[in-house]
């Protein structure tokens, strides 16, 4: 049985699915500047206009449409966590394969040394303090947060590879004069990947909590650019009289981070071979 057909199967995997699926038809439709109106545009004369034909949430107290900035940030927000992502499963899994293969303490002690320090920190201070650190700007915040979730992937990868370092095939490889590198990349990595499957989808949704939360701190994507943490920064005040205005970003930060932890919750499970053998 297949790893789609699995998912689809389990009830909290079609709800993933289907949400996450969703969510990037919208961020692609953002993407194409398929919004409603432009997100940055202000109309002082519909100022915290209520939901209605014209402005389907509403608008803000600049009289921008709800609606488009909030498609427009959800793209924002998975611009930063999708780079941020492929940086830290990049870097990560390089050293984490440096870490469990090598014996040498020489070479995995600095990899492991760092990473044990970057996890004595909150991972948002440490994204706060790094963020603060550059000019802002939405790729030196996908690296602030790249940078968090780099030891992630360091402890991810090298335990599995500390197994897979004493099997037969690779042993065989060895034994046979096969390079490093072409060990790690045919023999080890490929075994790698239903971990790195499922640690990349959770990490997306943490990543994109995590650009809000700076943006609600302010110190994410810089204006007028929309950013969903941003938005909901600037609505906290008008919740009471203009609560629309955080019915958007609220429902979208909600929604991407329970869609593609679901998700990853489900390809867990259909990866697993002892979940899916039993399931066969």
């Amino acid at each position: 049985m297949t790893t789609v057909r699995l998912v689809v199967r389990s009830p909290g995997g079609r709800v993933g699915l289907a949400l996450t699926g969703l969510l990037m038809v919208l961020t692609l439709l953002a993407w194409l500047g398929l919004t409603p109106r432009d997100p940055v545009a202000q109309f002082p004369t519909d100022r915290l206009a209520e939901p209605s034909a014209a402005y389907w949430l509403g608008s803000d107290i600049f009289g921008r449409d709800v609606l488009s900035r909030s498609l427009a940030g959800l793209a924002s927000s998975v611009r930063v966590a999708v780079v941020a992502v492929l940086v830290a499963t990049v870097v990560g899994t390089v050293l984490g394969l440096v870490a469990g293969y090598f014996r040498p303490n020489l070479v995995r002690g600095p990899i492991l040394g760092v990473t044990n320090i970057l996890f004595a920190f909150p991972p948002l201070l440490l994204a706060l303090a790094l963020a603060s650190t550059f000019t802002r700007s939405w790729f030196t915040i996908a690296v602030a947060i790249a940078v968090v979730y780099v030891p992630i992937f360091v402890r991810v990868v090298r335990g599995p590879v500390l197994g897979l370092r004493e099997t037969e095939f690779v042993r065989a490889a060895q034994v046979v004069g096969m390079p490093t590198w072409r060990i790690l990349l045919r023999e080890v990595l490929p075994n790698l990947t239903p971990v790195l499957i499922v640690q990349v989808t959770l990490s997306l949704s943490w990543a994109i909590l995590t650009e809000a939360s700076l943006s609600f701190l302010g110190l994410g994507t810089p204006p007028p650019a929309a950013s969903l943490g941003s938005m909901i920064l600037e609505s906290r005040v008008l919740v009471t009289t203009a609560w629309w205005t955080m019915l958007g970003p609220g429902v979208l930060i909600v929604a991407v981070v329970v869609g593609l932890n679901l998700l990853g919750d489900a390809l867990r499970d259909a990866l697993d071979p002892r979940r899916a053998g039993g399931r066969a």
